[in-house]
């Protein structure tokens, strides 16, 4: 028992609990739950090999993930119906369900926040996996193009950048604004905030489509329904700038 409770301690604390097997090379028999139960008596240990078994049963179901909060957030989301996002009912972050970027980004898909282009040589390839567009992915630059060409769209995408980059500060400061307006809410001799508390909650999600609008238009300039979507976008940032 002495030797079962170090090697199961040993699985645990290296979080290879789950796949692990009898110590004897010749045997691929699995420890059971109540089996590790009866050997270890470490609450912290125990406490351990639970969160992996919860890992394990997150990362094995397809409608299930954590939330990507880069603040920091336990809570576990469950995807429900055909959306791509789903907010938290914790901490309200909304996370992507379909890739791994850390939050909900539309109107850009999914493929449009994997995708890099070299200012270079143009190339294009995923930096999830480094591997080129073609043949497994879209729209392949080709390296040997014109000079010219690789600095227009060199140019193209800081311009895009810098507006994508605006709108994230511009959230931010709308996060902060709505924080500020919140900690003074309980001050004697103030009414009711709650109108302006809203109103800085939309333009937190404005600014939010504005960014990833201009990853979206970046990727699709030469598509005949660009012309309406830069018009809306247009119209949503004065609109935004406004309140």
């Amino acid at each position: 028992q002495p030797c079962w409770r170090e090697y199961l301690t040993t699985r645990i604390e290296q979080n290879m609990v789950v796949n692990c097997t009898c110590p004897i090379s010749e045997c691929r028999a699995q420890p059971t739950t109540a089996f590790i139960y009866s050997i270890v008596s470490s609450e912290e240990i125990i406490a351990k090999y639970e969160k992996a078994l919860l890992r394990r049963y997150v990362e094995c179901c397809s409608n299930l993930t954590w939330c990507t909060n880069p603040q920091g957030c336990d809570q576990i989301l469950l995807k429900d119906g055909l959306g791509y996002g789903a907010a938290c009912s914790k901490c309200s972050w909304i996370s992507c369900f379909n890739c791994n970027f850390p939050e909900a980004h539309y109107p850009a898909s999914c493929s449009h926040m994997s995708r890099m282009t070299c200012a270079k040589c143009n190339h294009g390839f995923c930096w999830r996996c480094l591997k080129p567009w073609r043949p497994n992915h879209k729209d392949y630059y080709n390296c040997s193009a014109m000079v010219s060409k690789a600095a227009w769209q060199e140019k193209r995408f800081q311009d895009y950048n810098e507006r994508c980059t605006f709108h994230h500060h511009a959230r931010e400061f709308a996060i902060s604004l709505r924080n500020s307006i919140s900690s003074i809410r309980g001050m004697p001799k103030i009414r009711n905030l709650t109108f302006v508390l809203d109103a800085c909650k939309v333009l937190e999600q404005a600014r939010k489509v504005l960014a990833y609008s201009c990853v979206y238009s970046y990727y699709n300039q030469d598509t005949e329904s660009m012309d309406i979507v830069e018009q809306q976008t247009e119209s949503l940032e004065l609109l935004t700038n406004a309140l």
